[in-house]
């Protein structure tokens, strides 16, 4: 039986799934509308199309690093409650996405959602398959990936609420230095907690610099106990009071975590004095779940209004 672009726009219509979705049903099932219908029913991809409206603003951020450590990757998935996001299946789905995309370097979501995983599904049939098995709307929100010729380390802070990457250039071979991947899994859960701007001062837009110097300058004209004193003093100050503020947004000037007398920088050059080679924090990003999403809101007296009806 064949079938045309009205029949593609009907199956649409009735399904709530897209138009690729409807022609692939249509075609495996030599265009038989009913089938077609039960064919998108059983792949999941229906039950995901009528909880497209719904929010999904929970989830989680999850992080896969090749073995090598030469490859890692970010990914926010996201669902609708937060007991699923902590549950096994959706972090199992999230593993295996991360881990595709580390492996492929899609260009962007729509290249993601078209790449198969270890199950021989694609991304997009997982996050169906997961919609209709779990309930809840599944969505793929963004995802970030890193190629480096030293070493990419990782952390996943409470379950994916907060994902770091943070890449180093090393001087030789140390994946498989315990005290290394130590210090690369540290320096990650210390971006986690302190959320640094920058690596260092050298990446600071010159833009951001003049802007920080001119207020911190008009803080102090307008303070009392300086405006009078003389401009010279007063660039000092500016000037002091920048070097304390790039110490509290830019990583290795910070304090370390896990050694709060050290600078995040004295603890690497330790370190790599240590093992006879250069290590140096060139790049990190920090994924939050669900940050800048609409959240979800319950009303009580709403819900307890229409059980009354």
């Amino acid at each position: 039986m064949s079938f045309t672009a009205k029949d593609v726009a009907a199956l649409r219509e009735k399904t709530g799934a897209g138009m690729m979705d409807c022609k692939k049903a249509l075609t495996e099932v030599n265009g038989d509308m009913t089938k077609a219908e039960e064919y998108l029913r059983e792949q999941g991809v229906a039950v995901a199309a009528k909880k497209a409206s719904r929010i999904a603003s929970e989830g989680a951020v999850w992080a896969a690093v090749s073995k090598d450590g030469k490859t890692g990757a970010l990914v926010e998935i996201n669902c609708e409650s937060d007991f699923v996001a902590k549950s096994p299946d959706f972090q199992a789905l999230c593993a295996e996405i991360a881990d595709v995309i580390t492996a492929n370097n899609p260009k962007d979501n729509d290249a993601l959602l078209a790449l198969k995983g270890k199950s021989k599904s694609t991304v997009q049939d997982l996050l169906n398959n997961a919609t209709a098995k779990i309930g809840e709307k599944m969505s793929l929100r963004h995802f970030v990936r890193y190629e480096s010729k030293g070493f990419i380390g990782s952390y996943i802070h409470l379950g994916g609420k907060i994902g770091i990457l943070v890449e180093f250039a090393v001087s030789k071979d140390l994946s498989k230095n315990k005290e290394f991947t130590a210090l690369a899994n540290d320096v990650a859960m210390h971006i986690a907690a302190f959320n640094p701007q920058y690596v260092d001062s050298s990446v600071i837009p010159k833009e951001f610099e003049e802007k920080e110097l001119e207020i911190l300058k008009n803080q102090a004209m307008n303070d009392p106990k300086s405006k009078d004193k003389p401009e010279q003093v007063i660039e000092g100050m500016v000037k002091g009071r920048y070097k304390k503020q790039l110490a509290e947004i830019c990583l290795v000037e910070q304090p370390f975590v896990r050694d709060m007398s050290n600078s995040v920088s004295s603890v690497v050059t330790n370190l790599a004095k240590s093992q006879s080679a250069d290590i140096k924090i060139v790049r990190f990003e920090r994924l939050v779940m669900g940050e800048g999403l609409e959240k979800k809101t319950d009303n009580l007296a709403e819900e307890v209004a229409k059980l009354s009806k």
